[in-house]
C-alpha cells in the first residue's frame, strides 16, 4: 500500500471521519485553520488521492463526491506494520523497548497496553 504524506493523511482523516461521500468544499472547510489552502489546491490533492487509489470520485450533478476506497483501520494497520518493519526490523517488542528506553511512553501507556493484551487473551 502506498504511503500518505502529511497533508494527504489529514485529508483522508477528514473523509474517514465524515462517514459518507463528501465534496471538495467539505474537505476545504475542515482544513481551514490547520491548512489554509485555496479550494483549487484541495481539489488537486483530492484528485491525487484518486490517482493513488485511496479515493473514488463520483460525479453528482456539477460536483464531485469523494469516498474512501481504503478503510482507516486498514491504512493504520498497514502503516503501523511498515513502521515496525522499517525501523525495528519487524519486532514489535523492539519498538516498545525503544519507546520505553527513550521515555516516549510511560507507565500509564504500558498499563494500557498490558490491559489491552490481557483483554485479547481473554476473548
Amino acid at each position: 500500500m502506498k504511503r500518505l504524506g502529511d497533508a494527504e493523511l489529514e485529508i483522508m482523516l477528514t473523509i474517514w471521519a465524515a462517514g459518507e461521500p463528501v465534496g471538495s468544499a467539505y474537505v476545504h472547510g475542515w482544513l481551514k485553520g490547520s491548512r489554509d489552502w485555496a479550494l483549487p489546491a484541495v481539489i488537486t490533492a483530492l484528485n491525487r488521492l484518486v490517482e493513488k487509489g485511496f479515493l473514488a470520485c463520483e460525479k453528482q450533478g456539477r460536483n464531485n463526491r469523494y469516498r474512501p476506497l481504503i478503510s482507516e483501520q486498514a491504512y493504520k494497520a498497514a502503516e503501523g506494520r511498515s513502521v515496525i518493519d522499517r525501523l525495528y526490523g519487524g519486532s514489535f517488542k523492539g519498538m516498545v523497548a525503544a519507546l520505553c528506553d527513550g521515555k516516549a511512553i510511560g507507565d500509564e501507556d504500558l498499563a494500557e497496553l498490558r490491559q489491552y493484551l490481557d483483554d485479547l487473551a481473554d476473548s
